[in-house]
């Protein structure tokens, strides 16, 4: 059985799963963690080929295998790719999600062959990954409009340069936009407890969230945080947090 590299905080309920996004690793969630690991037990996990799981390859349906190995029965919370891993997970493995909070989530491509299109921009870009070297890519991926609200620390940044190219490189042949199936005509099936959160400012995944909604129906709310682009969680962090813990609560009291 694979296993992801992880560390626990907290000690309480529910048990909460923390997962980052693509070039991060564990260390990026522990801001959301330290909001609410004094009411739960929180495991930060690092996602396939990132930080402490940097040598664990796996496409995105073993990469949920392998997430719900590791953290068991839990509120699943991830954040752009690690959004994407927890909806595998949800899907795959419904008995151990018992509720579901995705940041700037997507199903994937819909579309056969924008989904085609996609992969090869993958493939072009993890080529360059290898040929520029982590430090330089890194630059250039917080560079990106959809980061431009995001103030990067120089310890955030040493922090994602811990990543090697090829380990980057191969997150997203494996488990890129472009490498994942389409989810969209699963999400009716999910029966879970689902909050779907997205900046304002980020158009895209507005529209995602909504989009999702309507497929999960009536066990999904939309929370769009004002203020605040694709890194909601890092860019507004406690309005951020304030809606996962009360959402959490809202859940509990039911």
């Amino acid at each position: 059985m694979t296993l992801l590299h992880a560390s626990t905080i907290g000690d309480g309920l529910p048990h909460v799963a923390l997962v980052h996004g693509f070039t991060q690793t564990s260390n990026s969630m522990l801001p959301l963690a330290n909001t609410i690991s004094n009411r739960s037990t929180v495991k930060l996990v690092d996602a396939p080929n990132h930080g402490g799981s940097a040598t664990v390859s796996l496409d995105c349906n073993a990469g949920a295998d392998a997430l719900c190995a590791t953290v068991g029965d839990a509120v699943y919370i991830g954040y752009s790719m690690g959004a994407r891993l927890c909806l595998h997970a949800a899907l795959q493995h419904p008995k151990h999600v018992q509720a579901l909070v995705l940041i700037s989530g997507t199903a994937g491509i819909e579309d056969a062959e924008l989904r085609l299109q996609r992969r090869a921009s993958d493939e072009t870009l993890a080529d360059h990954i290898e040929q520029v070297g982590t430090e330089s890519f890194i630059t250039e991926w917080l560079s990106r409009p959809m980061f431009s609200n995001l103030k990067s620390t120089p310890a955030d940044i040493l922090d994602r340069n811990r990543n090697t190219a090829a380990s980057l490189a191969t997150s997203l042949r494996l488990a890129g936009t472009g490498a994942q199936n389409s989810l969209w005509s699963s999400l009716h099936s999910l029966d879970m407890p689902v909050l779907l959160i997205a900046g304002q400012e980020d158009e895209t995944f507005c529209s995602n969230a909504a989009k999702m909604k309507e497929l999960i129906g009536d066990n999904a709310t939309t929370a769009i945080v004002k203020n605040s682009g694709h890194s909601v969680h890092l860019e507004q962090l406690e309005d951020c947090s304030n809606l996962i813990t009360n959402w959490l609560d809202q859940q509990t009291n039911r």
